[in-house]
Order: C-alpha cells, then sequence, then structure tokens
C-alpha cells in the first residue's frame, strides 16, 4: 500500500492540472470501490472547482467550491493517472478507457484525471470541508512527521510506557500520520534500533535522534518520487525510484550497507509484516 512518500507524490502531480480548475464532468463507471460512492456523486463533483490540494497521513483531499472535500484513498492498487495537461507536463491525448478505469474527471483547462485500480481497495468519498477532519477516517491521526506538531517532546511522549516493539509503535498512526513498513523498516536501520525492541526501553536520546531521521529518510523517498514496488505509479504515470536506495527493506540475505559491516540482512514478521534490518547494527 503506498505510504506516505508516495501519495505526496501523487497528491503533488495532480495538483498543477487540479487546483483552481472545475471538473466540467465527473463520469462515476461503478457503484463502489473499498465502499460505496456517495449519493449522486458525479453530479456533486460535476461544476465545482477545485480550490485547494492537500495531503493528510495516506489520504490525498481536495476541497471543493461546493464546501465539501474529495477524499482518495490509493489502496493496494489504485492509481491516478492525468491527461492532457494544458501545463505541458504530462501526455497531450486522453488514453483510451480501460477496463479498471472507476472514476474519470474531465476539468475545464483540458486535463483528465482518472482513477484506476485493479483490485478496487482505494475508496473516494465526500467529506464536509468545514469538519473534515473529524471525518472518521481522519480524526486521531497523529501529527504529520514533516510538520511541525512532530517534535521530540511529542514521540518522547507518546512512546513513554508502552511495551509493544519499536516497530508496531513507529506504525500506529495515532502516533505518527503516514509511515508505513517500508519506511518505519528505513527509519529504525538509520536509527540503530531493533524492530522487536519495546518502545518504552527506547531511550530518549534515541527517540530525539529518530525525529530527524524520520524526516530524512520521508524527505529522500518524496525527492525520488517515492517506492514502486508493484502498483505504484506517479501522477504522470513513471516509477518511483526509491527503493534503489533501500538500506535494509526487501534485502534479507544481502550484505548490510554499513561500513566494516557486511552482516546479512535478516528478516523477521511481526503482526503479519516483514520486518527487515541489520542483526548486527540494530539492538
Amino acid at each position: 500500500m503506498p505510504e506516505l512518500p508516495e501519495v505526496e507524490t501523487v497528491m503533488r502531480g495532480l495538483a498543477p492540472s487540479m487546483q483552481g480548475a472545475v471538473i466540467a464532468q465527473a463520469q462515476v463507471n461503478r457503484p463502489d470501490l473499498r465502499w460505496p460512492f456517495p449519493e449522486h456523486f458525479a453530479e456533486r463533483l460535476t461544476g465545482k472547482r477545485v480550490e485547494r490540494m492537500w495531503r493528510r497521513s495516506k489520504y490525498i483531499l481536495a476541497e471543493l467550491s461546493s464546501a465539501e472535500t474529495l477524499l482518495i484513498h490509493l489502496g493496494m492498487s489504485g492509481r491516478m493517472l492525468v491527461s492532457g495537461d494544458p501545463l505541458g507536463n504530462f501526455v497531450l491525448e486522453h488514453p483510451a478507457t480501460e477496463k479498471h478505469d472507476h472514476v474519470v474527471l474531465d476539468f475545464d483547462n483540458g486535463a483528465r484525471v482518472t482513477f484506476n485500480d485493479p483490485r478496487r481497495f482505494g475508496a473516494m468519498d465526500l467529506l464536509d470541508t468545514a469538519t473534515q477532519e473529524q471525518h472518521k477516517l481522519l480524526v486521531g491521526i497523529g501529527p504529520e512527521p514533516l510538520g511541525n506538531q512532530f517534535d521530540e517532546s511529542h514521540l518522547i511522549a507518546a512512546l513513554k510506557g508502552r511495551k509493544m516493539p519499536m516497530k508496531s509503535a513507529l506504525l500506529d498512526q495515532k502516533i505518527i500520520a503516514g509511515l508505513g513498513n517500508i519506511y518505519v523498516c528505513e527509519t529504525l536501520y538509520r536509527g540503530k534500533i531493533h524492530p522487536a525492541r519495546r518502545a518504552c526501553d527506547v531511550t530518549e536520546n534515541e527517540i530525539r535522534a529518530l525525529v530527524p531521521i524520520i524526516r530524512e529518510v520521508l524527505s529522500e523517498a518524496i525527492e525520488a518520487g517515492g517506492s514502486s514496488l508493484k502498483d505504484f505509479r506517479q501522477a504522470d504515470g513513471e516509477l518511483g525510484y526509491f527503493q534503489h536506495s533501500f538500506d535494509v527493506y526487501g534485502r534479507e540475505g544481502e550484505a548490510c550497507k554499513a561500513p566494516g559491516c557486511g552482516t546479512q540482512i535478516a528478516r523477521i514478521v511481526q503482526s503479519g509484516r516483514s520486518s527487515f534490518f541489520c542483526p548486527s547494527c540494530q539492538s
């Protein structure tokens, strides 16, 4: 499932075509994705201007002139593809509609945004803009790791007394928004913390050091356009490239990259997910 860097990359790719433009026509080709679309979904989108686009955790949010907000979740295989962009950043001609093109948005500037999702684990919904952050999908989500509300004091307090593994703690969306399996593995490696170590046993100094590491890993991933491991594509159809910089994720049995180490990267399963780490560097 796309994590924060992938969702941020897609949002940034969509914004030049969507933000400030009017949805001239919305076409909805099926009644549902992960859950049913809102009533009169196409009608409520058509004719509305996209006033603002932003990301919250792993969700893309497009605030509309109707005082509603379009929420987009990519799920496991969802893709948002842009064609006909007037700025010349994407393919000029609209491609033929494909089998899994479930929602197609045509804008007054000539751009088309298509939501394609073969496995239909993605979702779209319409929220009341004034109360959107109280929606059941957004309420209770922790601070954005690249925002000002995420700092050393927050993370120290959030982890205090927690007996869960450090890997699980960093995946908890109530503690930090948007982190997923890939970037938690990479973060813990750089922080020299074993993924199975209890959060309450991690020292305050280690936690302080972890905050800039989290920001560093995410920023590097966004700069690289995210990580393409299966279905992920950017809004222009291109792959992300951060997977070529992985230190541990997916590298089981390969040598640790740390100078003078060379220990084989190991893998354990935690809550049904693979955790990759260096047994020598992480304790």
